[in-house]
């Protein structure tokens, strides 16, 4: 491998960090021990900027470009963390829809009228007593003798929100060549 440039993060297929580099997993690292490495990057990922400065940390997190955007596209600073890993959606934001409610009754046209339900089958027509012990076949009933609710869905439990992934090792250098700017 050629000569990394000082803060240059990598993934690797391995556990550790080797000799020159540390581990990206937010660590506050010495001021005094790694001088050259904070001159790069500060205290963009933590650290009080007087003893100690962090790298960042990559542990369950997905790099996104943070220079320039397209169009359409988030703008995000240096060292900006977003999102999480689990989203519970409220009805505020789901889009505006409806249910059918399917409610197959029989209704009636004749026979003892009753103003209890139990046991009886509702009229085709809102009347003083809109029950009758015997329905009849292919009576329709009129659209005010049903109303139905339906009841909210979910259990308000939280989802997963994560995009297929592959678990990796990411590491800084802390040595090398200190990278030129334009």
């Amino acid at each position: 491998m050629s000569t990394p440039y000082i803060g240059q993060v990598i993934a690797v297929g391995f556990n550790f960090a080797p000799v020159g580099y540390v581990a990206c997993n937010g660590q506050l690292l010495q001021i005094a021990e790694y001088e050259t490495l904070f001159t790069l990057i500060g205290t963009t990922y933590g650290g009080d900027g007087i003893t100690t400065f962090a790298v960042p940390n990559m542990n369950g997190r997905l790099a996104v470009g943070a220079q320039g955007q397209g169009p359409g596209l988030s703008s995000y600073s240096l060292g900006t963390t977003v999102g999480t890993e689990n989203v519970t959606l409220t009805t505020s934001q789901l889009p505006v829809h409806g249910h059918t409610a399917n409610a197959p009754l029989q209704a009636v046209t004749t026979g003892t009228a009753s103003a209890g339900p139990v046991g009886k089958f509702p009229a085709t027509s809102p009347i003083a007593k809109p029950y009758a012990a015997a329905a009849t076949a292919g009576a329709t009933l009129s659209p005010q003798a049903l109303t139905a609710t339906l009841g909210v869905t979910g259990g308000s439990q939280p989802h997963s929100n994560l995009q297929p992934s592959l678990a990796m090792n990411f590491i800084i250098s802390t040595e090398g060549i200190y990278p030129p700017q334009p």
